[in-house]
């Protein structure tokens, strides 16, 4: 009998385990995102507005019909609210340049919801105009809420930095 020693198997080297959170994202390309958002979503929901207000001089009876008025409310609330907080980034880009003592973790999330609501606030609307049942929205008026309570969030995260001491 021999006493021959095994080989233990071989182990690959173990990959360090990427941390949870996302790196944050420096300012300034933060703002530049936001500015980007922010005119592209103006330009959007701009030229929805043109094509209401064209569907509207062209008497289309699917958008100005009796029975139709959620749908226009719905899309006309789609058209301004989009416009609104396409502005509103604009306004976020500027108090991104601005306010030099924001906690990345917060400023990064104030940017995520807040692009979340821009898109989830006029969606909900739009949907909700393109089913309606016995006049009343669609059930794609529920992301309207969602988008609502981002905003705040969003809103809320912007206050709390700009009223930081400078320190």
């Amino acid at each position: 009998m021999s006493n021959a020693v095994k080989a233990q198997p071989t182990r690959a080297p173990q990959k360090p385990v990427a941390p949870l959170s996302h790196p944050a994202v420096e300012p300034a390309e933060l703002l530049r995102r936001h500015l980007a958002f922010g005119w592209w979503t103006i330009l959007i929901f701009l030229t929805i507005g043109l094509v209401l207000e064209g569907m509207h001089g062209l008497k289309v009876q699917s958008y100005l019909g009796v029975h139709q008025e959620t749908r226009r409310l719905m899309w006309t609330l789609a058209h301004a609210h989009g416009t609104l907080l396409g502005v509103i980034n604009l306004g976020f880009a500027y108090t991104l340049g601005t306010i030099v003592r924001w906690p990345d973790k917060s400023r990064n999330f104030a940017s995520v919801v807040l692009r979340a609501a821009t898109i989830l606030m006029p969606a909900g609307f739009f949907l909700g105009g393109l089913f309606t049942y016995s006049g009343d929205p669609g059930l794609g008026i529920l992301l309207v809420p969602v988008g609502g309570v981002l905003l705040f969030m969003a809103v809320f995260a912007a206050a709390r930095a700009a009223a930081r001491p400078k320190q």
